[in-house]
């Protein structure tokens, strides 16, 4: 038996139903709910990242929402280290916790630590952005082929900010990134894991889900949205959270790049390929106790498999 309290994962790509079964979970255990998103962790950024409305939050209040403006910068490392201490409170209350969302690098960096990688360089990064202005992105990729393959095969040739943050690491450290990971120490979440994963039987039923909510999306007024966020704050379009999908979109059509055709074609292509992501991620994190996210008794499931686990 584990000497460890027990805590959730609740993982599964977009459009799963992660936040009903988190929600319906609430309802039967002593659980806090902590959210796993890069996106929802932003202020006034509600339409576009499915944030759970006021009545749902007010029934399963969500940790980790809403506590920053669309102007900051949200990492992982800042992610586990919030998360930690969340679980460490909820633990230390009687209850359990909950950690539900789809940004599977922060599940990653909970579970399994972060590598010892070297901090950004000003210099280093401008001389890489000035070679890149010259050269274009593709060339700077055939460079990481050559220093760093392994992690060069796992990005797109235009894939600018990873492409940047790879050769930086390179040239500050003198080694590649995946020898740096390779070295990470071996770590342990100190709790009794159940990990919970939402999959799709079909993909072809979670794409209409994806291409239903992205123009329901339109429907709520995510323009108007994202007019009201460039009024109220300083955003330009590289900001983080203006990369996030719908948004970056929705950023091009007010700016005339695309129309609305595009915009919802687009719109959908984009979270589908964030879905793909997703369940790459998930496929490779061990131990997974996986559910059909398309089964209409989903919330009857899980919970009998996390009572069972408890």
């Amino acid at each position: 038996m584990s000497v460890f309290p027990p805590a959730i994962f609740l993982m599964g790509p977009t459009a799963s139903g992660k936040t009903a079964v988190a929600v319906e979970l609430a309802r039967h255990l002593p659980v806090e709910i902590i959210s796993v998103d890069s996106a929802l962790v932003y202020r006034d950024m509600n339409i576009g990242t499915a944030k759970p409305d006021a009545a749902t939050l007010a029934a399963a209040p969500h940790h980790l929402i809403d506590i920053m403006a669309p102007t900051a910068v949200y990492s992982a490392a800042a992610f586990r280290t919030d998360a930690l201490r969340l679980m460490q409170d909820i633990t230390a209350r009687g209850n359990i916790p909950l950690l539900a969302g789809g940004t599977m690098l922060y599940f990653r960096a909970l579970r399994f630590g972060l590598s010892d990688l070297p901090q950004a360089d000003a210099a280093v990064r401008a001389e890489i952005e000035e070679q890149a202005a010259r050269l274009g992105w593709p060339r700077m990729h055939e460079e990481l082929v050559s220093l760093d393959p392994e992690t060069a095969a796992r990005l797109k040739p235009n894939d600018s900010q990873r492409i940047q943050r790879a050769l930086e690491i390179y040239r500050i450290s003198g080694q590649p990134m995946t020898a740096l990971l390779a070295l990470q120490q071996k770590y342990q979440l100190p709790y009794k894991l159940i990990p919970l994963a939402l999959l799709p039987s079909e993909r072809k039923q979670l794409h209409e889900r994806i291409a239903t909510r992205f123009a329901d999306m339109l429907k709520l007024g995510l323009l108007d949205e994202l007019q009201e966020l460039k009024k109220k704050y300083a955003l330009h379009g590289d900001m983080a959270s203006m990369r996030c999908v719908g948004y970056r979109q929705a950023w091009q059509y007010l700016a005339g790049d695309i129309d609305k055709t595009a915009l919802l074609e687009q719109g959908i292509a984009a979270t589908r390929q964030l879905a793909k992501r997703q369940l790459t991620w998930l496929r490779g994190m061990p131990d997974n106790i996986e559910f059909d996210c398309l089964a209409r008794d989903l919330n009857l499931q899980v919970l009998a498999a996390v009572r069972e686990r408890l």
